[in-house]
């Protein structure tokens, strides 16, 4: 698996898959990372890859310690499915 991998500079989290970047746009702060947008480009859509970005970036917030508050709509709807990371919602 392709890690992901944190772009400050840019406000971005990404994780490059099959030559393409799938990235979230995000906020840091009080222990917690806002995701305010997840996009995949349009050739990967329907492949899984933002399913398996968003699984990246749930274990990277639980690495940091951080709670995840997702803004975005496939975020939070990926979120709530997930019995595995739903104790990250914060």
């Amino acid at each position: 698996m392709t890690t992901l991998h944190d772009n400050p500079a840019t406000g971005r989290l990404e994780r490059v898959e099959a030559g393409q970047v799938v990235f979230a746009d995000y906020r840091r702060g009080d222990g917690r990372v806002m995701i305010d947008h997840v996009e995949a480009p349009p050739a990967l859509r329907g492949t899984g890859a933002s399913g398996r970005f968003m699984e990246a970036l749930a274990a990277w917030a639980r690495r940091e310690g951080l709670k995840i508050t997702p803004i975005c709509g496939y975020a939070a709807a990926w979120l709530s499915r997930s019995a595995e990371h739903r104790d990250l919602i914060g």
